[in-house]
């Protein structure tokens, strides 16, 4: 799926860990530890690749999808930011096809931390006019961890839009999601008693009252794999099924197989943003081998 990358040819050795490479038009930071692997993209501080030692890949990426500036990357994990959804285009805000910074990194026998930045420039001002700086640290190991911190004043919505590699849609759950959500496939508000979510088809939902983390059970991986949300007042549960993904030129017509979205989001209401106090979203990212029968 994401291991073209690694096979990238490589343009500047940065450190024993970190290489930079191109795909197409594209940038990309490729990461060799010794505890995971993993792949960023300049354009959008985009992850992705997450692949601790010994597992599955963690992060989907979906096998058309586009390399070009100024386009977005279908898979791994998108900043939706200072938008999400198709309030305004481009859908899910401009950051994720705007080029970044690398600004700072390091490692240890642990983990590698990468720190990237994104500041207003005529582009976004025409687009939104708001002077900003925009930071994400972004850390991987046996976890993965990004923070996203905004610096201004104005308000916004934002998500860390996570596709997440699974073996089947179908023998998935996922947990932790709490019970009130907008379906946004109906528009419609729902609160459940059944607090674990399947797929039958395809979802859309905004939970609005998540628990701290979110658990998605893959049986057929053998693992599940723990999303720790902070600064979130919304997770965001989606996977478009067999009719979505046929609509999308990005998208293989049976990626949806493979891949949940389960998003650390502030979706339903806007976030205000002061220049004396940054606002924070972040989330981590733990796999665990399921315990045999």
């Amino acid at each position: 799926m994401s291991d073209f990358l690694f096979s990238l040819p490589i343009e500047q050795q940065l450190t024993p860990y970190l290489t930079l490479r191109k795909k197409d038009e594209l940038a990309i930071i490729v990461v060799n530890h010794p505890k995971a692997r993993g792949a960023i993209a300049l354009q959008g501080a985009h992850l992705l690749s997450w692949q601790p030692n010994g597992e599955e890949p963690v992060i989907w990426l979906s096998k058309a999808s586009h390399f070009k500036q100024g386009t977005a990357i279908r898979g791994g994990i998108p900043v939706c930011w200072p938008w999400f959804g198709k309030v305004a285009s481009p859908a899910h805000g401009f950051a994720r096809n705007e080029l970044w910074q690398l600004t700072a990194y390091d490692a240890n026998e642990e983990s590698v931390w990468l720190t990237f930045s994104l500041e207003d420039n005529e582009q976004t001002r025409q687009i939104w006019p708001h002077s900003f700086c925009l930071i994400a640290r972004i850390k991987l190991g046996t976890t993965c961890e990004i923070e996203l911190e905004s610096h201004g004043d104005y308000s916004i919505t934002s998500a860390l839009h996570t596709y997440f590699n699974i073996a089947d849609i179908s023998q998935i759950s996922i947990s932790g999601l709490g019970s009130h959500y907008l379906d946004t496939i109906t528009g419609t508000q729902h609160n459940t008693s059944d607090k674990t979510l399947t797929f039958a088809g395809p979802v859309d939902r905004v939970y609005s009252q998540p628990e701290a983390f979110s658990l998605i059970q893959d049986p057929v991986f053998g693992r599940s794999i723990e999303v720790h949300h902070r600064n979130a007042s919304d997770v965001v549960a989606w996977n478009p099924a067999a009719e979505g993904a046929s609509g999308m030129k990005d998208m293989e017509n049976d990626g949806y197989k493979t891949m949940v979205c389960v998003e650390t989001a502030n979706a339903s209401q806007p976030v205000e943003v002061h220049s004396d106090k940054p606002q924070y979203l972040s989330m981590t990212i733990r796999c665990h081998k399921n315990e045999p029968a």
